[in-house]
């Protein structure tokens, strides 16, 4: 039986144009507000930092700090 990834935090490898699942689950945090962001809503994210951002304005402001 299958298990489904609902509720569970994913680990994420982020790459220049996307990013890989290591693993699985539904959502990841961002590294700055701690809110949960669904893989199918995750837009922002740093590779350098390897973290993912909740909003563009966030993400602006962790990669300019």
């Amino acid at each position: 039986m299958l298990m489904s990834p609902s509720g569970r935090l994913a680990r994420l490898h982020y790459m220049a144009n996307g990013f890989r699942v290591l693993v699985q689950g539904d959502h990841v945090l961002c590294a700055v507000s701690g809110e949960r962001i669904l893989l199918d809503d995750l837009r922002y994210w740093s590779v350098a930092k390897q973290q993912a951002y909740a909003s563009a304005a966030i993400s602006t402001a962790a990669l300019s700090a």
